[in-house]
C-alpha cells in the first residue's frame, strides 16, 4: 500500500526520500484503512522507514496489534534533482522525461538520482524477504514510485493514490 497524505501529495510535489510528515487527512486515511483491513488475519506489517510511510505504518499496526518492521529498501526513489520540485515545473522544462517516469520506464533515471530499475530491484529484494519470512499475508507499507517499479503491481503509468491498496499474488510461487 501507498502511504496517507502528505501537504507535499496534495501540492503535488516530487518528496522522493524527503522526511515528510502525514497531514491530517494522511492519518485519517490510515485510520479508516487500518479498519478496513481488522478482518483480513494479517501477520506481518513491512514499511519503508522514511516518516510518511513510518507513521501511516505505526497507525495500522496499533489498531491491528502489529509491530512494523522498517526496511530501507521500501523508501521511494532518490528523485535528485527534481526534489522538492512541483510536477508543473518538471512537466514545463522536460516533458519526455515526466513521461517517461510516469510510464516507469525502467531505464529512466532521476536527474542526479536512482533509476526505476535500480528503485524495482530493491523493492523487489525487500519484498522476497517479506515472504521468506513466512509471516504472511502481510501488510507492506511503501510510496507510489516503488509500487510503480514493481512489475505486475498497477499498469504502468497508473497513478497510485494515498493509502492505495494492491494486492501482490503469488503466480507459480514466485512474485509478480
Amino acid at each position: 500500500m501507498r502511504h496517507g497524505e502528505t501537504d507535499d501529495n496534495a501540492a503535488d510535489r516530487f518528496q522522493g526520500q524527503l522526511d515528510s510528515r502525514l497531514n491530517e487527512r494522511g492519518r485519517r486515511q490510515s485510520l479508516e484503512l487500518a479498519r478496513a483491513l481488522v478482518a483480513e488475519g494479517l501477520r506481518g506489517l513491512y514499511s519503508s522507514p522514511l516518516l510518511r510511510a513510518r507513521e501511516t505504518a505505526e497507525i495500522i499496526g496499533a489498531e491491528l496489534g502489529l509491530e512494523p518492521v522498517f526496511d530501507g529498501r521500501l523508501m521511494e526513489a532518490n528523485t535528485g534533482q527534481w526534489t522538492g520540485l512541483l510536477y508543473e515545473e518538471v512537466i514545463a522544462a522536460t516533458p519526455a522525461d515526466f513521461r517517461a517516469w510516469r510510464r516507469a520506464d525502467r531505464a529512466f533515471r532521476f536527474p542526479g538520482g536512482e533509476s526505476v530499475a535500480e528503485q524495482a530491484q530493491r523493492v523487489e529484494a525487500a519484498l522476497s524477504d517479506v515472504r521468506a519470512a513466512g509471516r504472511l499475508p502481510a501488510l507492506v507499507v511503501t510510496h507510489g514510485g516503488s509500487i510503480r517499479a514493481v512489475r505486475g503491481a498497477v499498469p504502468a503509468g497508473d497513478f497510485v493514490g494515498n493509502c492505495a491498496l494492491y494486492r501482490l499474488v503469488e503466480p507459480a510461487g514466485r512474485l509478480p
